[in-house]
């Protein structure tokens, strides 16, 4: 008798576990297949100049690994995700190239945070506000007092200048639900450092879900900062293993 009660509170402390990662597989199950704050195993292709592939692999309801490249390499984005009663927190190292000749190697981590999770009633839109920390190391082509009489030869003769920065940064990313099968898209944000760094970003789309594993996305985005300017279109397909 004295082993049966404690025997049987692990037996129920069980099941209570149990049942509680099973609530929160299905809560994930639920939620938009655009929400940044979902933990699940997917695979996804895009194109936006270039071929990209970018999947996340889930441990569990509260925790998994992203990853995204584009065809070459050259530009990489790797990080884990862990989720919380307040919302997401996200670690990432990703590098990016631009056409003007620079590129940058990011470091930061950083959280979405569900506005309705806190009480905040934001009517048919879902709102995340995005805050984090990010330390930034690159290269941006500088031009000689010669090149700046002839532009054409900026991209060949000028000289890279070394730049690192730490700072922080803000945004936002907003769904709207039309029906079971479209969301309207947009996100917005801004940074500044040290060494005089800032940078702006911004963009939008419309998502389409074709049935439980399968979605499209189509989005615009542009940024600016310190190291160069991106404008892009793109598409992209997303598989969810449920």
């Amino acid at each position: 008798m004295r082993y049966l009660i404690p025997l049987s509170l692990a037996l129920l402390s069980s099941f209570a576990t149990a049942e509680t990662e099973q609530q929160k597989i299905k809560a994930e199950d639920e939620k938009n297949n655009n929400d940044p704050t979902k933990v699940i195993t997917r695979v996804g292709l895009g194109y936006s100049d270039d071929l990209t592939i970018s999947g996340s692999l889930a441990f569990g309801p509260v925790s998994k690994l992203n990853a995204k490249t584009n065809s070459d390499f050259s530009e990489w984005r790797f990080g884990g995700s862990w989720l919380f009663d307040f919302g997401i927190v996200n670690v990432s190292f990703n590098r990016a190239e631009y056409d003007e000749g620079g590129s940058k190697n990011t470091y930061s981590i950083g959280t979405y945070l569900p506005l309705n999770v806190l009480g905040v009633d934001t009517g048919k839109w879902m709102v995340f506000p995005m805050a984090g920390y990010s330390h930034t190391d690159g290269e941006t082509l500088t031009p000689t007092d010669s090149e700046v009489a002839n532009d054409s030869s900026i991209a060949s003769d000028g000289i890279m200048t070394q730049n690192t920065s730490n700072g922080g940064y803000i945004g936002a990313f907003l769904l709207r639900p039309i029906t079971k099968e479209w969301t309207v898209l947009a996100f917005g944000g801004g940074g500044m450092g040290s060494n005089d760094y800032s940078n702006v970003w911004g963009g939008g789309g419309v998502s389409y879900k074709l049935n439980e594993n399968n979605s499209f996305n189509f989005y615009g985005y542009i940024s600016d900062d310190d190291y160069g300017k991106i404008n892009k279109l793109g598409v992209s397909y997303t598989y969810e293993f449920q």
